[in-house]
Protein backbone atom coordinates (compact mmCIF):
# COMPACT_ATOMS: atom_id res chain seq x y z
CA UNK A 1 0.00 0.00 0.00
CA UNK A 2 0.71 3.59 -0.88
CA UNK A 3 -0.22 7.04 0.97
CA UNK A 4 -1.46 9.51 -1.40
CA UNK A 5 -3.51 12.76 -1.62
CA UNK A 6 -6.61 13.16 -3.56
CA UNK A 7 -5.58 15.78 -6.09
CA UNK A 8 -8.65 15.88 -8.75
CA UNK A 9 -11.56 13.91 -10.41
CA UNK A 10 -11.75 12.15 -14.03
CA UNK A 11 -14.80 12.23 -15.94
CA UNK A 12 -15.40 10.09 -19.24
CA UNK A 13 -18.10 9.25 -20.72
CA UNK A 14 -17.08 6.58 -22.98
CA UNK A 15 -15.26 4.26 -20.70
CA UNK A 16 -15.11 0.26 -20.12
CA UNK A 17 -18.76 -1.18 -19.42
CA UNK A 18 -17.31 -2.15 -16.14
CA UNK A 19 -16.31 1.07 -15.31
CA UNK A 20 -19.74 2.30 -14.97
CA UNK A 21 -20.63 3.76 -11.47
CA UNK A 22 -17.27 3.83 -10.75
CA UNK A 23 -15.00 7.04 -9.39
CA UNK A 24 -11.90 7.81 -10.93
CA UNK A 25 -9.27 9.58 -8.44
CA UNK A 26 -6.22 11.59 -9.74
CA UNK A 27 -3.76 10.83 -6.64
CA UNK A 28 -0.66 12.47 -5.64
CA UNK A 29 1.66 9.85 -4.26
CA UNK A 30 3.71 11.54 -1.32
CA UNK A 31 6.14 10.31 1.49
CA UNK A 32 5.59 10.16 5.22
CA UNK A 33 6.53 13.84 5.57
CA UNK A 34 3.61 14.39 3.86
CA UNK A 35 6.12 15.53 0.18
CA UNK A 36 4.93 14.77 -3.52
CA UNK A 37 6.43 11.44 -4.37
CA UNK A 38 6.77 10.55 -8.14
CA UNK A 39 3.47 11.76 -10.86
CA UNK A 40 0.07 11.19 -10.48
CA UNK A 41 -2.00 8.47 -11.57
CA UNK A 42 -5.65 7.45 -11.69
CA UNK A 43 -7.08 4.83 -9.33
CA UNK A 44 -10.33 3.38 -9.32
CA UNK A 45 -12.27 4.52 -5.15
CA UNK A 46 -13.49 1.77 -3.83
CA UNK A 47 -14.37 3.72 -0.41
CA UNK A 48 -16.10 6.81 -1.25
CA UNK A 49 -12.67 9.40 -0.77
CA UNK A 50 -12.87 12.55 -1.88
CA UNK A 51 -10.91 15.96 -2.70
CA UNK A 52 -8.07 16.87 -0.83
CA UNK A 53 -8.24 13.88 1.38
CA UNK A 54 -5.11 11.37 2.18
CA UNK A 55 -6.01 7.57 1.29
CA UNK A 56 -4.07 4.83 0.64
CA UNK A 57 -3.80 2.67 -2.24
CA UNK A 58 -2.73 -0.36 -3.89
CA UNK A 59 -1.58 -0.90 -7.49
CA UNK A 60 -1.48 -4.00 -9.75
CA UNK A 61 -3.57 -7.06 -9.65
CA UNK A 62 -4.44 -6.37 -6.08
CA UNK A 63 -5.93 -3.33 -7.33
CA UNK A 64 -9.33 -5.14 -8.76
CA UNK A 65 -9.81 -7.30 -5.25
CA UNK A 66 -12.29 -4.54 -3.45
CA UNK A 67 -14.53 -5.03 -6.12
CA UNK A 68 -14.85 -8.61 -6.09
CA UNK A 69 -17.14 -10.29 -7.25
CA UNK A 70 -17.23 -8.05 -10.04
CA UNK A 71 -14.21 -7.57 -12.42
CA UNK A 72 -12.95 -4.14 -12.89
CA UNK A 73 -10.01 -3.30 -15.21
CA UNK A 74 -7.90 -1.12 -13.17
CA UNK A 75 -4.24 -1.30 -11.76
CA UNK A 76 -4.99 1.18 -9.31
CA UNK A 77 -7.62 1.27 -6.66
CA UNK A 78 -8.18 3.18 -3.75
CA UNK A 79 -8.71 1.44 -0.95
CA UNK A 80 -8.70 3.36 2.45
CA UNK A 81 -9.29 7.05 3.91
CA UNK A 82 -6.46 7.85 6.53
CA UNK A 83 -7.90 10.01 9.49
CA UNK A 84 -4.81 10.14 10.76
CA UNK A 85 -1.24 9.15 10.43
CA UNK A 86 1.68 9.99 11.83
CA UNK A 87 5.43 9.32 11.53
CA UNK A 88 7.98 8.17 14.48
CA UNK A 89 10.96 9.76 11.98
CA UNK A 90 10.30 11.61 8.95
CA UNK A 91 14.65 11.31 8.11
CA UNK A 92 15.21 8.28 6.22
CA UNK A 93 18.27 7.41 7.82
CA UNK A 94 18.85 3.71 7.48
CA UNK A 95 20.32 1.23 9.96
CA UNK A 96 24.43 0.39 9.17
CA UNK A 97 24.08 -2.46 7.10
CA UNK A 98 26.38 -5.70 7.96
CA UNK A 99 27.77 -8.11 5.89
CA UNK A 100 25.95 -11.15 5.81
CA UNK A 101 28.82 -13.04 5.74
CA UNK A 102 30.11 -15.08 8.77
CA UNK A 103 33.55 -15.15 9.20
CA UNK A 104 34.84 -19.34 8.01
CA UNK A 105 35.98 -21.39 10.71
CA UNK A 106 39.20 -23.32 10.44
CA UNK A 107 38.58 -26.93 8.75
CA UNK A 108 39.43 -29.97 10.94
CA UNK A 109 41.88 -32.44 9.29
Amino acid sequence: MQLARVVGTVVSTAKDPRLRGRSLLVLQPMDPARQPLGSELVAVDSVGAGMGEEVFFVRGREAALPFRPEVVPTDAAVTGICDHWQSESLQSTAPAIRSARRPRRARKR
